[in-house]
């Protein structure tokens, strides 16, 4: 199966202030979409209707499961990948609209308000100029991007070498099973300052950024069919209790659970 590599909205549009502040659009393909790594004037919030997206703005992994969306700021560089086929929406932002919106990329939850409003103008995302109801709808858009709740599906990356070096290793293969003592002297850093630097950089402790790296490969895995069970085989958890427990901690309910929520919005 062949990837969709172009973007879902004309660069031209998407770097361009002409047109509407708001521009949204809604693709279909029995395609996965694996879009390299690019950057537009407009900001960019992309969700999908099911399946599963991967973000990567080069300082973080973002992932997005249904009934959410990621909001990348414009000029932001960033490449991305559907986990199955295509079914999504996604929103462009003028930088003169930009105001009260998010200043870095993130994970938000997406509100059936504002699922309407953009597939009501992903239904006209030819125009060139709105009328006033058209203007509402995008001034809707605009109030919900700015109000809704963030997620922690967000996994920092360093930038100290070393670190990045760590963190990219475990990102590619969370279930790697080496201590913070062994990640050290791969690195060739000492352990005390592989912690301290690690929690500076990137907000959390070394073994909370690893729990959340083997979460959203834990998603990734889960949105894409593969069993419960196997999954936690895959991420090195000892017992499937083990990781249904890391999952219910982290998102307060089962796997089963919640892609049954998941996929139940779309």
């Amino acid at each position: 199966m062949q990837a969709k590599p172009h973007t879902l909205l004309d660069p031209a549009r998407a770097d361009g202030q002409d047109g509407p502040e708001v521009i949204a659009v809604h693709c279909r393909s029995d395609d996965f979409r694996a879009t390299p790594r690019h950057s537009h004037a407009r900001g960019q919030l992309i969700a999908a209707a099911s399946g599963l997206l991967s973000i990567d703005t080069g300082d973080e992994r973002l992932v997005v499961p249904p009934s959410h969306a990621v909001w990348i700021p414009g000029g932001q560089p960033h490449s991305l990948r559907s986990h199955g086929p295509f079914d999504g929406w996604s929103v462009y932002v003028s930088p003169a609209a930009h105001s009260r919106l998010p200043r870095q990329a993130l994970v938000l939850q997406v509100s059936g308000l504002l699922r309407a409003a953009v597939l009501r103008a992903a239904s006209w995302s030819d125009v060139l100029a709105v009328d006033e109801m058209q203007a509402r709808v995008l001034a809707v858009i605009l109030d919900e991007i700015a109000s809704l709740p963030q997620e922690k599906l967000a996994l920092p990356l360093p930038a100290e070498r070393r670190l990045k070096k760590i963190a990219q290793a475990l990102a590619d293969n969370p279930a790697d099973q080496r201590n913070l003592q062994q990640w050290a002297e791969w690195a060739a850093i000492a352990p005390r300052t592989l912690t301290r630097r690690f929690a500076a950089e990137t907000g959390m402790p070394f073994s909370e950024w690893r729990q959340r790296a083997r979460l959203m490969r834990a998603l990734e895995l889960l949105m894409a069919g593969q069993p419960v069970t196997g999954v936690a085989i895959d991420l090195g958890y000892d017992s499937l209790s083990a990781f249904i427990a890391m999952f219910r901690r982290s998102l307060g309910v089962s796997p089963s659970k919640y892609l049954s929520a998941k996929n139940g919005v779309a």
